[in-house]
């Protein structure tokens, strides 16, 4: 469930990032984001409330991963956090859905970041939420969430891909981290926009342990269609 793997962390070099104060802040901050207002608003009325103590602000060891998502379902806590799982025992009762999102605060360098991790990561949250058989061990259902997340929640805006490098401003060299925040937006083309959710979709179901190379390219082509057009909660891509 990576939110920004590509783009906060690679292009910062693994720098110090922000302190965990200032995380703090930036969390705080993007509680206010419309987008991010809207995502929990809707996951509320759909039975799974978001409170601002289940967003966490930690330091991350590597440079893989700038956020995560955690999930309980089942007889088990599947936890979705820096491009691994974790399988927990639960030994007694019945697990109830249970929800965490943690930001990298050391790969966090401006507080877009921050907001887009939060919303790809609300997009999963969003998911687990509405689905009653979710499975995350499913490769097919974790390929069609990061589809989802990586087209929603704007991981795939011109600007993070000129970020990663996979695009390049005509009659410019290298990009600067610091330049980037002024660089106008305009949308990507449509085969770019494809290029990027695949290519990051194909990447977390990958890590998933429960899914090798080949079944997580299957997976991702055969519920390509019926993800990448699912909206929900929006009305269109926003």
């Amino acid at each position: 469930m990576d939110g920004a793997a590509e783009g906060a962390a690679g292009a910062a070099g693994g720098g110090g990032g922000m302190s965990h104060k200032e995380c703090v802040d930036g969390i705080n901050k993007s509680l206010e984001h419309p987008t991010v207002k809207f995502l929990r608003e809707k996951m509320e009325k759909a039975g799974c409330p978001v409170w601002p103590r289940l967003l966490t602000a930690i330091t991350c060891k590597g440079q893989s991963s700038a956020g995560g998502y955690s999930s309980g379902r089942g007889g088990f806590l599947l936890l979705h956090v820096f491009c691994k799982f974790q399988k927990y025992t639960i030994d007694k009762g019945t697990l109830r859905l249970v929800l965490s999102i943690t930001i990298c605060c050391n790969h966090m360098t401006f507080q877009d970041e921050i907001n887009q991790v939060i919303i790809h990561e609300l997009i999963h949250a969003y998911d687990d939420c509405r689905a009653k058989n979710m499975e995350w061990t499913n490769c097919a259902h974790h390929a069609c969430s990061e589809i989802r997340a990586n087209h929603l929640s704007g991981d795939c805006h011109y600007k993070r891909e000129l970020l990663r490098g996979f695009l390049k401003i005509r009659g410019h060299g290298q990009v600067s981290l610091c330049a980037v925040p002024t660089i106008s937006s305009p949308p990507l083309s449509p085969a770019n926009l494809d290029e990027c959710v695949r290519r990051r979709a194909l990447k977390s179901v990958q890590n998933n342990p429960y899914c090798s190379a080949v079944a997580a390219k299957d997976a991702i082509e055969a519920v390509w269609d019926i993800c990448y057009n699912d909206t929900s909660p929006f009305d269109r891509a926003p």
